[in-house]
C-alpha cells in the first residue's frame, strides 16, 4: 500500500474554519453596498468576504455544487446564468453588479440597472489562481472589506503548509476528475483551479494533455489504465448511477489505484470557482490523504 502523509482532521478543518469564521464576522458588520452577480466564482468570492449580496443565479444548484460559502437568506435567485431574469434583478435594487467575461454579453442590459464591474478569473493562458487573487483584492478594495486581504493571505499561507505536509507523501501524481457517465470523465489540467492547487502544494498533475478552459471532456474511462501510478481524485457532483456502475465494474476494480487504495472521493467543489473553491479542494485533499484514500 502506498505511503501517504499523515494529516489530522483538525489540520484540514482549521483552514476551512478560518475562512468561514472570516465570512461570518464580516456578515455581522454593516451591509454596505447592495451587490449582485451572474458568475458563480464571483458569487463565492463576494460571500466569502462578507459582501451584501442581494441577487445571484442558480442558487439551488450553487448550494449543491459549490456548497460553501453559505448563501444568506433573502438573496434573490435570478434564474439561469445564461438567461437571467433582469426584472428580478431590477427589483432587488443593486448598487453594483459584478460580472465576468463569461457573461459579458449581459453588461449593456445590466448597466441600465446599476453600474457593472467586470473581473475575469478564467482566461486562456492565464493563471486562474492569480486572477482570483486579483479579483478578490479588487472587490475588497471596491467594497471596503478588509476580509478580502485576509482571505488571500490566509489561503496562501495554508497552501504553503500543505506543501510541506504533502512533501512527506509518496510523490505520486494526482488525477482530478469528474464523472460524466460510467464510461467518460472530465479531467482538470494545469490551467484549472484544481491544477493550480496541486502545483502550489507541490503535487504533480497526472494529466499532461491539452485542455480547453481548464478541463477536457469527454475522456474515455479506459484511459485511466494509462496512468497506473496516479492517485485518482473523484470530484462530485457526478450522476449517481454512473458512479455506482463504474465502481462496481471489473475494469475499475482492476485499476492499480483502486487495488492499492489510491482513490479519493471528496466533497463537491465548484470546478470553475475562485479562492473559496481552491481552499475547499486543498482541504479535501489533506483530509483524504489523512485517511489513506478511498475517502
Amino acid at each position: 500500500m502506498s505511503k501517504v502523509p499523515q494529516f489530522t482532521r483538525r489540520t484540514m478543518l482549521s483552514g476551512a474554519a478560518a475562512l468561514l469564521a472570516t465570512a461570518g464576522r464580516v456578515h455581522a458588520q454593516a451591509p454596505g453596498l447592495r451587490v449582485a452577480t451572474l458568475d458563480w466564482a464571483l458569487l463565492e468570492t463576494l460571500l466569502a468576504v462578507g459582501a451584501n449580496v442581494v441577487a445571484a443565479t442558480e442558487l439551488r444548484q450553487f448550494r449543491q455544487v459549490a456548497v460553501e460559502p453559505k448563501i444568506p437568506e433573502g438573496v434573490a435567485d435570478l434564474g439561469l446564468r445564461g438567461t437571467p431574469n433582469f426584472e428580478v434583478l431590477r427589483f432587488t435594487r443593486p448598487d453594483l453588479i459584478f460580472n465576468s467575461n463569461f457573461y459579458a454579453w449581459a453588461d449593456p442590459l445590466m448597466s441600465r440597472i446599476a453600474s457593472v464591474e467586470s473581473h475575469a478569473i478564467y482566461r486562456p493562458g492565464e493563471s486562474p489562481y492569480a486572477l482570483a487573487e486579483q479579483a478578490t483584492l479588487a472587490i475588497g478594495e471596491r467594497l471596503q472589506l478588509p476580509a478580502a486581504r485576509r482571505m488571500v493571505d490566509e489561503l496562501a499561507a495554508r497552501l504553503d503548509r500543505y506543501r510541506s505536509l504533502f512533501a512527506k507523501g509518496d510523490g505520486r501524481p494526482v488525477l482530478p476528475i469528474n464523472l460524466g457517465d460510467a464510461r467518460h470523465y472530465r479531467v482538470f489540467g494545469s490551467d484549472s483551479m484544481f491544477g493550480e492547487v496541486l502545483q502550489r502544494t507541490g503535487l504533480k498533475n497526472a494529466w499532461t494533455g491539452a485542455t480547453s478552459y481548464s478541463a477536457t471532456a469527454p475522456v474515455g474511462i479506459e484511459t485511466l489504465a494509462s496512468m497506473p501510478d496516479a492517485w485518482i481524485v473523484l470530484i462530485p457532483p457526478h450522476p449517481e448511477d454512473a458512479f455506482q456502475a463504474l465502481t462496481e465494474s471489473a475494469f475499475w476494480n482492476a485499476l492499480p489505484a483502486v487495488r492499492e487504495n489510491r482513490v479519493l472521493t471528496i466533497g463537491s467543489v465548484n470546478p470553475y470557482g475562485a479562492l473559496p473553491a481552491a481552499s475547499r479542494f486543498a482541504d479535501f485533499l489533506a483530509e483524504g490523504f489523512s485517511h489513506g484514500g478511498n475517502g
